[in-house]
């Protein structure tokens, strides 16, 4: 997350009124119904746009885009590939495609999701799935990248806070920047976040984050070995790592373990006997 830009290595999949006060860069963009961007939308591969979506900048994609009906654009778009356009779009100002131009109503963006989200259990080991997915669908889907970012319908992204209405799941190696509000979190290794982080359920930071703010949790806080919380940890428990760090003061109604290497390194050895 830069100062106005959220920049994803992979995918963007926003739900339906969801609203993201920055501009996008990734590698494709399906924004759903009502969606309100508030900066520039760049896509280097496929960019879907639902009905009655805003964008606040210019839109600007290397192949195809597909715009639905009643779509606002402030600024410019540009298309390198096909332009599949609906009626009552406002593009203000002007476009250029250099493929065909066609008005009609694109498919809707939950029957193209249907699909993107099918060929997600391509990644499974069900190979009676893969097979009907390569017959219905065959390549004409392209597979999800897994360094994504997936908004849940309603969410607000905004350079003060992250508010999802459900779960938040944080890979590994992001930055981000805003106050973290959703109903529980597991985050990967090396992530900083500048912002707090507010759950009902439970926190999971797993190793060398770094968090610039506060923990406060209803359920339990885990945090692994080389994580640094800048701030205070107020939760019903929390086990730290022996070797994370935290600033702040501790306060767990439920207790405090503290976790020894050796301690957790038995702990996952009970997990994988009883994953066998």
């Amino acid at each position: 997350m830069e100062e106005h830009t959220i920049v994803v290595d992979g995918d963007v999949i926003a739900g339906n009124h969801s609203e993201i006060k920055y501009g996008l860069i990734a590698r494709s963009t399906i924004l759903g119904e009502r969606v309100t961007l508030s900066g520039d939308l760049v896509s280097r591969g496929d960019t879907r746009i639902d009905i009655w979506s805003h964008i606040g900048g210019n839109v600007k994609t290397d192949k195809n885009a597909h715009i639905g009906e009643f779509v606002n654009i402030d600024g410019k778009l540009v298309v390198k590939g096909d332009l599949d356009v609906g009626n009552d779009v406002r593009i203000n100002g002007g476009f250029e495609a250099k493929g065909w131009i066609v008005v009609r109503n694109p498919i809707p963006v939950m029957v193209y999701l249907f699909l993107y989200v099918s060929e997600l259990l391509r990644l499974g080991k069900d190979e009676e799935v893969e097979k009907a997915l390569e017959e219905l669908f065959a390549d004409d889907v392209e597979s999800v990248s897994m360094n994504s970012l997936i908004i849940p319908n309603g969410s607000r992204i905004s350079m003060d806070s992250i508010k999802v209405p459900s779960n938040a799941i944080i890979g590994n190696n992001c930055r981000l920047v805003g106050n973290i509000r959703a109903t529980s979190l597991e985050m990967g290794n090396g992530t900083t976040l500048y912002g707090s982080i507010r759950t009902i359920n439970y926190v999971r930071l797993s190793q060398d984050n770094i968090v610039h703010g506060n923990i406060i949790s209803k359920g339990s806080v885990y945090i692994d070995a080389g994580t640094h919380i800048l701030g205070e940890i107020n939760a019903n428990s929390i086990r730290i790592h022996e070797n994370a760090r935290v600033d702040g003061v501790m306060r767990a109604p439920g207790g405090i373990i503290f976790e020894r290497e050796e301690d957790k390194a038995l702990s996952d050895n009970e997990l994988m006997e009883l994953d066998v």
